[in-house]
């Protein structure tokens, strides 16, 4: 297949392409959770970057999010709130409603961890011309909208 070319739909070999063209973000990506203290697993990441995004969160919402079983999300965020990253609180509009909350520690470390992620794709980005550089954000952005649109793994973690 000649990879300028893409099929007229995004499935079999030209998905393959993209999939082994994406490595590399995703190992930048990765590589830079691996400074983080505590070590985080992917899913306590995404865990507190949704409870960053949507302060007060209840474990029903964040379950929901992550697509995990409640008593699993439950559990999850009791290793959080043991090493300090996150608090759990009573809701201000219903006080027998828990919500979740980052503590300031768990503030820092998503700080820390976008610090490094912008550096290293700083990093290889200055390796690219600007066009490549604008191709690959408009690429991202569009990858962004459609795996928004709807999951793309129907698989419940947990």
């Amino acid at each position: 297949m000649d990879r300028t070319e893409p099929p007229d739909d995004a499935s079999g070999e030209f998905a393959a392409h993209v999939a082994e063209a994406a490595e590399a973000v995703v190992s930048t990506w990765t590589r830079a959770t691996l400074g983080a203290s505590p070590r985080l697993s992917a899913l306590q990441l995404e865990a507190l970057l949704i409870a960053r995004r949507h302060p007060g969160i209840n474990l029903t919402g964040l379950a929901g999010e992550v697509g995990a079983a409640p008593p699993a999300v439950s559990r999850l965020c009791d290793r959080l709130e043991a090493a300090g990253l996150l608090r759990r609180e009573p809701a201000p509009a219903s006080r027998r409603e828990i919500g979740l909350v980052l503590t300031a520690q768990g503030h820092g470390l998503i700080d820390a961890l976008f610090a490094r992620r912008y550096a290293m794709f700083r990093a290889v980005l200055s390796r690219m011309p600007a066009a490549e550089r604008e191709q690959l954000l408009a690429g991202l952005l569009a990858f962004s909208k459609a795996a928004r649109s709807g999951r793309t793994d129907p698989k419940r973690r947990g």
